[in-house]
């Protein structure tokens, strides 16, 4: 090894992590004399796992990460021998997982002089935690942790005070807007696109080819001007946000079955009988799905409260008597709307909840 070299800035290797400068300096810096474990906290979107291959590829690469190697190209591709990522085949991250996890720390690195595993949506790893723990207190020299998490729970601080945190908060709307121009993005298109992407870029680089978005956008904020109090309207226009949901899961189904066709042609290409790995893809891609169709809802609620805030504002503003009254009135929209949307963390029957809440707002003052 270099020893010059370990102490380069391997900006290159972070170049798919946008809007994360101070994650990406800590990483570099722990790169250079790395700990047993590491939580990465933030949501897929916001950049965790293309942070998780780069920072491998630094970990695993002999020039302590040169970025041009074939070690760090590897390794960025998530091929690297020495880089497991571990996946959760259920609806969390159970114990078989937390199992296999012991079985893969306790292996020897097959090229590089340690390795590195990878483990994603640990904030799911609610009932396997003790087992997790107990694997990354006890875990060999040659092994790296780094688990991905979208918050963590309770259940999981334990496990998170045995690692170094790097927090990953959702990107600025304006470097996401920047990030789809420079992708070829009309400014304009790229602005309303960053808004509904909430700092997630998975979504946005999708939201990008969803030729409905805008009126899904519109749906949402329109809604404080259709309500009037009545069971009637409530109902139908929470039919008409669901099914706005729904049409929005379509990009996402229309990049799976591309995913799924390639494997299949792959394995048509090998002689395979069948498709390698099939199943466990068609469950990830049902969990993507499922959790795109809820963060979809959750980001309409987001547009919903702003549209409501945008009230409050212009109430603040002028001195009509009233004003008092209404803005108080928004307040308590905002608040209603705030904890609809962090009850979708529970699976709530969506319809009930949405019917609920538009029909408490139609008391709101218009």
């Amino acid at each position: 090894m270099n020893p010059a070299a370990t102490d380069r800035p391997a900006a290159g290797l972070f170049s798919e992590v946008v809007g994360q400068p101070r994650a990406v300096q800590a990483l570099q810096a722990a790169a250079r004399d790395p700990v047993h474990a590491y939580l990465f906290c933030g949501s897929e979107g916001s950049g965790t796992r293309a942070a998780a291959r780069a920072f491998a590829a630094a970990l695993l690469c002999p020039d302590g990460g040169c970025g041009e190697c074939p070690t760090c190209q590897r390794a960025l591709d998530g091929t690297h021998p020495d880089l497991v990522t571990v996946e959760r085949t259920g609806a969390a991250l159970g114990v078989d997982e937390a199992r296999r996890l012991v079985g893969l720390a306790q292996r020897r690195p097959f090229e590089a002089s340690r390795q590195v595993l990878v483990v994603t949506d640990v904030h799911l790893a609610l009932r396997s935690a003790p087992a997790l723990l107990k694997t990354i207190e006890e875990p060999p020299v040659s092994t790296v942790f780094v688990l991905l998490a979208d918050t963590v729970p309770p259940e999981l601080v334990t496990v998170a005070s045995r690692c170094v945190t790097v927090d990953f908060p959702p990107v600025p709307t304006r470097l996401v807007a920047d990030w789809l121009e420079r992708r070829g993005l009309p400014g304009a298109r790229a602005a309303l696109v960053a808004e509904g992407a909430a700092g997630d870029l998975d979504r946005a680089r999708l939201l990008a080819e969803d030729p409905g978005f805008a009126d899904r956008l519109d749906l949402w904020r329109s809604v404080p001007a259709v309500l009037d109090g009545q069971g009637a309207t409530a109902g139908r226009l929470a039919r008409q946000l669901l099914g706005a949901a729904d049409t929005a899961l379509q990009p996402l189904k229309a990049h799976h079955a591309a995913e799924l066709d390639a494997m299949a042609a792959e394995a048509k290409e090998f002689g395979e009988r069948g498709v390698p790995g099939r199943k466990d893809v068609a469950e990830r891609q049902h969990r993507e799905e499922r959790r795109w169709r809820t963060d979809e809802l959750r980001i309409g609620f987001g547009i919903l409260a702003r549209a409501y805030r945008d009230r409050l504002a212009v109430q603040v503003a002028t001195v009509i008597p009233t004003a008092g009254a209404a803005g108080r009135s928004y307040e308590s929209a905002i608040d209603m709307i705030t904890e609809a949307a962090e009850s979708l963390q529970r699976n709530p029957n969506e319809t009930l909840l949405l019917e609920s809440l538009l029909v408490r707002l139609g008391s709101v003052a218009a």
